[in-house]
């Protein structure tokens, strides 16, 4: 790897406000923010909107689509349905 052109790759803890969860990684990430971590070193800390505990698909609360419903009103508003 040549020197001086990779950005630098550092111990980082991301932190997501609305499920109160964080946790620790490496990243390119900065912050001017730090958090003392529970092995007692203190860390860049990155706040973020959304992370796999507030995030529907991962939680379960994620929405399906009703697809059958959808075919439903499409026949109904156009008179699908019928044999050729």
């Amino acid at each position: 790897m040549q020197q001086d052109k990779h950005p630098d790759y550092h111990s980082v803890v991301f932190r997501d406000r609305a499920a109160g969860y964080a946790f620790l990684t490496r990243s390119t990430a900065t912050s001017d923010q730090t958090i003392e971590w529970d092995d007692g070193e203190t860390y860049p800390v990155v706040d973020v909107e959304i992370s796999s505990e507030s995030h529907p698909f991962y939680t379960g609360r994620a929405r399906t689509v009703d697809s059958e419903g959808r075919i439903a009103r499409f026949e109904r508003r156009y008179g699908g349905g019928g044999t050729a």
